[in-house]
C-alpha cells in the first residue's frame, strides 16, 4: 500500500483530489469541463484502439496456416503448430479484451464525473457541507476512472511482452521482464515521479 501511494500514479491520485478540492472553490467550470473532455477524448482513442488490436487478432486467426507459413520462411525458422498459434493468439485477443473493457468503463466513469461536474453545489457558505459530499464522491470516481485507465494502459504493455512468445518462451521470459522494468522506472525513477514528488514533498 505503501508503495503504491509512492508511486507516480498514487501522487497524481493526491492532485485529483486535491483539484476537485479546487473545483468547489471556483463558480466558473469552465476548464475543469475542459480537463474532462481531453481525459474522455484520450480515453475513447484507447477503447478504439483495443478494439483494432483484437479485430487484428482475430484475422491472425483467420489465416494461421499462411501466417505460420511465413514465420517457417523467415531466417530463423520459426517453426510452430497451428494449435499452438492459435493459443497464442487467442492469449494475445483476451488481452486486448480486457484491455478494451478497462477503458470502455473508463470511459464510462469520467462521463459519470462530467455530470458529477454538472450537479456541483454553488460555491457558497451555507452549502459547505454539500460540498464536501459532493468533492469526495467526484474524487473517488474519478480517481477510480483513472486506475481503470492505468490498468487498460498495462495490458498495452503486457500485450507487447506477450508477442515475445512468438518467438520462444525465452524471448517472452526477457520481453515481460522488459515490461515490467519500464512500467517500474516510470512509476518510480522517472523524472515526471521525481517532479511530482518533491512538489508533495514542498508543500
Amino acid at each position: 500500500e505503501r508503495a503504491r501511494e509512492q508511486s507516480l500514479n498514487g501522487l497524481m491520485d493526491r492532485y485529483r483530489t486535491r483539484w476537485i478540492e479546487r473545483l468547489h472553490e471556483r463558480e466558473e467550470r469552465i476548464f475543469d469541463t475542459q480537463v474532462m473532455a481531453g481525459l474522455q477524448n484520450g480515453t475513447a482513442f484507447f477503447a478504439s484502439t483495443s478494439l483494432f488490436a483484437f479485430g487484428g487478432a482475430l484475422a491472425l486467426l483467420r489465416a494461421a496456416d499462411d501466417v505460420i507459413k511465413i514465420f517457417a520462411d523467415l531466417p530463423m525458422g520459426l517453426d510452430t503448430s497451428r494449435a499452438m498459434w492459435e493459443i497464442k493468439v487467442a492469449g494475445l485477443a483476451v488481452i486486448f479484451v480486457y484491455a478494451f473493457f478497462k477503458f470502455a468503463w473508463s470511459y464510462r466513469l469520467f462521463n459519470y464525473a462530467a455530470i458529477l461536474i454538472g450537479a456541483s453545489p454553488s460555491h457558497e457558505p451555507e452549502k459547505a457541507p454539500e460540498s464536501e459530499r459532493h468533492s469526495k464522491a467526484l474524487a473517488a470516481v474519478i480517481t477510480d476512472a483513472g486506475r481503470q485507465f492505468n490498468r487498460g494502459q498495462r495490458a498495452f504493455f503486457f500485450a507487447l511482452a506477450y508477442v515475445g512468445w512468438f518467438v520462444s518462451p525465452i524471448v517472452l521470459v526477457l520481453t515481460t521482464v522488459a515490461a515490467l522494468a519500464a512500467m517500474l522506472h516510470r512509476q518510480f525513477r522517472s523524472p515526471s515521479h521525481d517532479a511530482v514528488k518533491e512538489l508533495v514533498r514542498s508543500e
